[in-house]
């Protein structure tokens, strides 16, 4: 069966089952970002900060996200983003995850044109029957 991190980064793609499991196995650091208690641009970038270990000098605006994400530097070269909660922050907050899934999927390309690779994965917190 194909698994996500068998193939390049597309959009933002369903996480698998066991995604910790799966991106230790393809050597992929995977950082958990929690959405369930955003609800404006701040609570965004302070879970943004706690999700990728960032330091209290991340600039907590979109350039400075786009930034931590394409910086070659300051980034694995296999990074996977887990989105918990992801659609349900994006039912309650359209324009916020909007404006969010433009800075993610430019980093996504620009990272692939600098030989990187960032898988943004979505995972619900409900258990889904589908997904067994």
């Amino acid at each position: 069966m194909m698994q996500v991190f068998d193939q390049s980064p597309e959009g933002i793609q369903k996480a698998p089952h066991d995604p910790r499991i799966l991106a230790a196995g393809y050597q992929v650091s995977l950082r958990e970002i929690g959405f369930s208690d955003v609800h404006d641009k701040e609570s965004l970038m302070l879970a943004m900060l706690r999700g990728l270990a960032l330091t209290d000098n991340f600039g907590r605006n979109w350039d400075a996200l786009y930034d931590v994400l394409t910086d070659p530097e300051a980034r694995p070269p296999r990074l996977g983003l887990l989105l918990c909660d992801f659609e349900h922050f994006r039912r309650r907050h359209p324009r916020l995850s909007g404006e969010l899934e433009r800075v993610m999927l430019d980093a996504q390309r620009d990272a692939a044109g600098q030989g990187c690779q960032l898988w943004l994965l979505a995972e619900e917190l409900e258990s889904d029957p589908q997904s067994w």
